[in-house]
């Protein structure tokens, strides 16, 4: 079981900075209220126990309207739908095990959420739910960056999207709106669990960094160990989410408690690229 001993929240910052150099970090993505806030509780908490090679873990706020979300999380988001949920919902959970989480909790979410709760409303109970950061993956520049400011304003850093399609001065702008870190998209097209990672990735990654001295991180398509192993020498994270959200499916008939050290099982198989 997961310690109960309080435990000191990391910056992202400080999160990444700890593995430079070591490890890559491994960011899970976990859909809120899938199946349901006991779940995302108890999973966020065997996440966690996985160690400091978790630099963050991402929590969707589910949204009836996909982004860029392939079938797995979409699936799952209307499942959490449902139930009614709401961003208050989210909140509580997540405040209820802040304290007992040492990793970073990033929020995913659409600015449509946001505006429509209040952006400074959002942010501020955000905060004070034990969120470290926002990605919102439907803020492109200039617009976001009043938006970032604000985020800023409240204690929260944020990270934005770039797509392979993305032009290099719009990647520019878009890397130094990052405070969090910079997510970047194996590919163009939906989230979901591939066989290989696009050759391109490498150049494309060393582009970004020439731009910003932020962390940076892959996302769209991982989902085995090779995956993280081929990543390690080029980012700082690698983003899973179809494959995690995946696990959680196959395991709806079973306990709160099992889904949750299933996905924790999981992490481990990732981070062992290195055996």
């Amino acid at each position: 079981m997961p310690s109960q001993q309080l435990a000191k929240p990391r910056s992202l910052s400080e999160s990444f900075a700890a593995l430079r150099g070591k490890s890559i970090g491994l960011v899970p993505f976990i859909p809120a209220a899938y199946p349901d806030l006991a779940a995302t509780t108890a999973t966020l908490e065997a996440i966690d126990a996985c160690g400091p090679q978790i630099a963050a873990i991402e929590i969707g706020f589910p949204f009836s309207d996909p982004i860029a979300d392939g079938p797995t999380i979409q699936a799952a988001f209307t499942a959490s739908l449902s139930h009614k949920l709401k961003v208050a919902d989210i909140f509580a959970a997540v405040q209820t095990v802040n304290g007992r989480i040492s990793a970073p909790l990033v929020g995913m979410v659409s600015y449509s959420i946001v505006f429509r709760y209040g952006p400074e409303r959002f942010f501020a109970e955000a905060k004070k739910a034990g969120f470290g950061g926002l990605i919102i993956p439907d803020l492109p520049p200039p617009i976001a960056q009043p938006t970032c400011e604000r985020i800023a304003a409240a204690g929260l850093s944020a990270t934005l999207l770039i797509a392979p399609t993305t032009p290099a001065k719009r990647r520019c702008e878009i890397a130094s709106l990052c405070t969090g870190f910079v997510y970047y998209l194996s590919v163009a097209g939906i989230t979901g669990a591939r066989a290989d990672l696009p050759s391109d990735l490498p150049a494309n990654l060393r582009q970004i960094r020439e731009m910003t001295d932020r962390p940076v991180c892959v996302g769209f398509g991982i989902s085995k160990p090779a995956h993280l192993a081929s990543l390690a020498e080029i980012a700082d994270g690698a983003i899973v989410g179809s494959a995690i959200v995946r696990r959680m499916t196959d395991h709806l008939d079973k306990s709160t408690p099992q889904i949750a050290t299933a996905v924790a099982d999981y992490c481990k198989e990732l981070l062992a690229y290195r055996n």
